[in-house]
Formats: C-alpha cells, sequence, structure tokens
C-alpha cells in the first residue's frame, strides 16, 4: 500500500511540476533585432579548437578530406 501511495504521489508531484506556467528566461520581444555591440567568437579557442570540459582549449581531431575519424576520435583512417 506505501508503495502504491509513494508511486502516486511521485506522479502527481511531476504531473503538477510539468503544468507549471513559469519559466527561467524571459523570451526576447517579436519586432526588436539583435544589438549592433555584440560580437560573435567561436568561444576563444582559435581555428581546428574547442573549449574542453574545465574551460581548456583542445584539438578537434578532425581529419582531412578522404578520411574518417577512428575509435573516440583518436586516429585518421583512409576511406577505401
Amino acid at each position: 500500500m506505501r508503495k502504491i501511495f509513494a508511486a502516486s504521489a511521485l506522479v502527481i508531484g511531476f504531473g503538477l511540476f510539468g503544468l507549471s506556467a513559469s519559466s527561467a528566461m524571459p523570451l526576447a520581444p517579436l519586432g526588436q533585432a539583435a544589438s549592433g555591440d555584440t560580437i560573435q567568437v567561436a568561444g576563444g579557442c582559435g581555428w581546428g579548437w574547442h573549449r574542453g570540459p574545465y574551460g581548456g582549449c583542445r584539438p578537434m581531431y578532425n581529419c582531412p578530406p578522404g578520411w574518417h575519424s577512428g575509435p573516440y576520435g583518436r586516429r585518421c583512417f583512409r576511406n577505401w
């Protein structure tokens, strides 16, 4: 009986949580364009690099045309 009550309380709780109308991020007005003083950057690492899990720059391990990446993207193999 306890398991049924616990399961029903969990389902009701998730149902009420899904019905809430609040949002953490407000939406911008539809007619407003992006500001002109915004500069888009590619993470600050440069071409062929990306940010790692701790914020450092890491290589993307992309292979040249005619090659494909192997397991975990560590090695390039020819496309035969």
